[in-house]
């Protein structure tokens, strides 16, 4: 018998897991593939390692939210590297902008390509700093064309915020702003890939007396007098527990409540009838050695003033984030290089009943085809790419939802809508009184969200 267990061992459940293991829990995790660490797990190809999710981290400077969140966790000691203080690159139509770190050197730089906006800016930090739960009903996209008369300004402030959906006419500035805000208080790389944060989690619920088992897959959770008591995982074992958590997406859990009476039907419609966020495409690129020196920031890369249209247009890729892998034998030269770009599940619908390994020639063509495109846009900002790269690998909605059990391969979980945000934005209470939720479809995405969201789930245990 456990205090808690946890469904899905993805960032929000392991945190969940280790917050609970440090106040004295017996947890278990239980995780259905082969390795736990969901969108921050890595993988070995060619004697390196790649990150599926884990790109950079905001705010863990002594003081900031994320730094106070992870000092609770036990990770602020892992090799963190603090990134260029000009932390984010953006060039649009071929102009180059700069992020600086620090709200005030953040707003000021800007302001010195847009002098006829430095009040707007100034005022865009200061609603930065202080979002509020109001904010779930603002659009972003209005409120950031009610704060800049000029559309090339909107479209810079914009350009990093690739790190969610950016949807014109539902995204809340809730969401906006806390996508973007943490980076600008400061910005930071894990020397090592994603493992090493996984690993850490793990250890710390392991030597609590904690469990994390893997090829574990929970198919149903059993209700007893309006309560969770077991779960039942695929190679038919069951394991009771005090508390449950769920950290995989709340309409594949609905899947597991269909023998617990408590929970009505209206919960299941509303939670499996929700939309999904957009994917990603990514191409990870392994460089040749000694052909690109090491930078410590990120480039944003858009062919026009598009940034909140081109996820809706067609073929070319419109706007690519470039991420570089810190070196971590100590050289000035990078290795690894991430290429994203948002992908719409529609993209994917020629291959949706095929699986890993088994799609054909024609989605190869397809990925070889949208790689190229993203290649040919960062070169933008890295001229002669093509030719510093010695192999590729690459990932779709496709990947998302066969490796880490996201529907549509949404890439941010379940859609938020400022004009609905009642129902879009979910408790992480349940009908259940000891089932849970946690994970990035709850309140927000993000490795900031996540953190926020496993918090509040713990919450309701530890009193």
């Amino acid at each position: 018998m456990h205090d808690v267990l946890i469904i899905g061992s993805g960032l929000g459940g392991l945190e969940c897991g280790a917050l609970l293991a440090k106040h004295g829990l017996k947890v278990l995790v239980l995780e259905g593939s082969n390795q736990p660490g969901g969108c921050m797990q890595s993988f070995r190809r060619g004697g390196l390692h790649y990150d599926t999710g884990l790109h950079y981290v905001g705010g863990l400077a002594p003081g900031q939210t994320m730094h106070r969140a992870f000092a609770q966790l036990g990770l602020m000691d892992l090799p963190w590297q603090r990134m260029d203080e000009d932390f984010d690159h953006v060039i649009i139509g071929g102009h180059r902008f700069v992020f600086h770190q620090g709200y005030e050197t953040f707003a000021e730089g800007l302001a010195k390509d847009f002098p006829h906006q430095r009040e707007a800016l100034q005022s865009y930090i200061r609603r930065l700093q202080n979002i509020t739960a109001a904010d779930m009903d603002v659009c972003a996209y209005d409120y950031l064309q009610e704060t800049f008369s000029d559309e090339l300004l909107l479209n810079v402030v914009s350009a990093a915020a690739m790190k969610t959906e950016l949807r014109r006419e539902s995204l809340p500035l809730f969401n906006f702003a806390h996508t973007c805000s943490s980076y600008i208080e400061s910005s930071w790389r894990l020397v090592g890939d994603g493992n090493l944060l996984v690993n850490r989690l793990t250890d710390i619920i392991e030597e609590a007396g904690g469990e994390v088992l893997t090829y574990s897959k929970v198919i149903r959770l059993t209700e007893q007098d309006g309560r969770v008591i077991s779960a039942t995982c695929a190679n038919g074992q069951v394991y009771e527990a005090e508390y449950f958590i769920s950290d995989i997406h709340p309409a594949v859990l609905c899947e597991l409540l269909e023998e617990c009476p408590s929970v009505r039907k209206t919960f299941r419609r509303r939670m499996q009838a929700a939309e999904n966020t957009c994917g990603m495409f990514t191409a990870q690129l392994r460089i040749k050695p000694g052909a690109l020196r090491y930078f410590a920031h990120n480039a944003f890369v858009y062919d026009k003033p598009n940034v909140w249209t081109m996820a809706e247009e067609n073929e070319p890729v419109k706007g690519v984030m470039i991420s570089g892998r810190v070196p971590e034998d100590g050289s000035e030269n990078v290795r690894q290089i991430d290429l994203l770009t948002p992908m719409p599940w529609h993209e994917c619908k020629e291959w949706i009943d095929t699986k890993v390994g088994r799609r054909g020639d024609d989605y190869k063509a397809f990925c070889q085809r949208k790689t190229e495109q993203c290649v040919a846009l960062a070169e933008q900002y890295i001229p002669g790419l093509h030719d510093m790269v010695e192999q590729c690998y690459t990932s779709t909605p496709l990947t998302y939802r066969d490796y880490l059990g996201s529907p549509e391969g949404g890439a941010f979980g379940m859609r938020k809508d400022c004009r609905m945000s009642m129902l879009s934005f979910h408790s992480v209470s349940t009908p259940l009184p000891n089932l849970l939720l946690t994970g990035q479809s709850i309140i927000l995405p993000g490795i900031e969200g996540v953190t926020m969201t496993a918090f509040e789930t713990c919450g309701k245990i530890i009193k």
